[in-house]
């Protein structure tokens, strides 16, 4: 039977980039889910590793209710917030401590007390701030903005990226100590796309849920139409999925979804031979690098050619390039460039390709 992960309250979530549902049944998921369990039953600080849409929310979530804390789960999405907000309400504050605080407030850590405080998109954090998370991690207790008194704390804390933080640690963009400090145990969720044996369950478990909604009884998929699934990408992961099916259920006939009724937005389709086997990195070949040995003599030509503000220009070309490449989309555009969402969005402002509303 398999094992499928939701949120408490998915039928009355708003409609998001975030997997609302996770499912084991691939052999590497089923791997993956024993590790989560045994994970959750310490009380180890957990990073989580995934691509967006693969449902990091869901395993920290599965973490807390493994382990024993009687306390809260708090979900926080460190991209959500501006570096000013995030500061008072990830620690709290005391009245006066800035404009506006008109009262004394605790934070997210508070609240967590007892339980597990879950921090997404945490390589999107400054680096002041991420001075202060390495001190609550070192020292086990919170000071609020306008406090000298420490609260001790009882927290576990389970954090979030789809970033390489490694690179961004090269970057100086997070700290080497933080790292490894929320590294002390690492669960690598794959993309969808690297657990096939997941995506028909899955698909399954949604023509259920939106079915029930839909008022459809008894739809099932073709043949034709599981194999247009297996075939496809995803590069939305599960969130997309999700969106494709319920689309299907809404334009099929008959309670048959047929391939035509997948609206899969033209992406790239893998081989069938990458259809049973598994992703698996190879060393580069002399062909794989010669674009880069191209672009280290391009770069060389214009370093001796001594043109004006050279590393803006090309990072806006770069920005430029890879955002129309991925068509405008930003959660792609981040991915391939190996940044988080937000720093892309700064970039993308500074250089005239969004709107600064946005």
């Amino acid at each position: 039977m398999n094992k499928v992960l939701t949120f408490p309250d998915s039928s009355g979530m708003a409609l998001s980039i975030r997997a609302k549902a996770l499912l084991f049944h691939d052999p590497l998921s089923l791997a993956l889910l024993e590790q989560v369990e045994r994970v959750a039953r310490s009380d180890a600080t957990v990073l989580i590793v995934g691509e967006t849409g693969t449902g990091k929310e869901l395993v920290a979530r599965h973490i807390h209710s493994q382990s024993e804390r009687a306390g809260p789960f708090i979900a926080v999405n460190c991209g959500a917030f501006s570096e000013t907000l995030i500061d008072a309400e990830l620690f709290g504050h005391e009245a006066g401590a800035f404009t506006g605080a008109s009262q004394a407030r605790s934070g997210w850590f508070e609240a967590a007390n007892g339980g597990t405080l879950f921090l997404d998109e945490i390589g999107d954090l400054s680096m002041a701030l991420q001075v202060k998370l390495l001190r609550v991690l070192q020292e086990r207790q919170v000071v609020r903005l306008g406090s000298r008194r420490p609260i001790p704390l009882d927290v576990r804390l389970v954090a979030a990226t789809n970033v390489d933080l490694h690179k961004a640690i090269a970057a100086e963009r997070f700290r080497s100590d933080l790292y490894y400090r929320l590294s002390v145990a690492t669960v690598k969720l794959p993309p969808l796309h690297g657990r096939p044996g997941d995506i028909l369950p899955l698909a399954g478990h949604f023509i259920q849920v939106y079915g029930a909604r839909l008022k459809l009884d008894d739809v099932v998929l073709t043949q034709d139409a599981e194999s247009a699934l297996l075939a496809y990408d995803w590069p939305g992961n599960i969130r997309e999925l999700e969106n494709v099916i319920h689309y299907a259920l809404i334009v099929c006939r008959n309670g048959r979804i047929q391939a035509e009724d997948l609206h899969m937005g033209g992406s790239p389709r893998r081989s069938g031979m990458l259809l049973h086997t598994p992703s698996v990195q190879h060393a580069p070949t002399p062909v794989e690098t010669c674009p880069l040995r191209d672009l280290d003599a391009l770069f060389g030509d214009l370093v001796d050619a001594g043109g004006p503000a050279l590393f803006d220009t090309v990072e806006e070309r770069l920005i430029r390039t890879a955002f129309t490449a991925c068509e405008q989309n930003q959660v792609q555009t981040a991915r391939a460039l190996g940044i988080s969402r937000n720093v892309l969005r700064t970039h993308l402002k500074r250089f005239g390709l969004i709107g600064g509303e946005l």
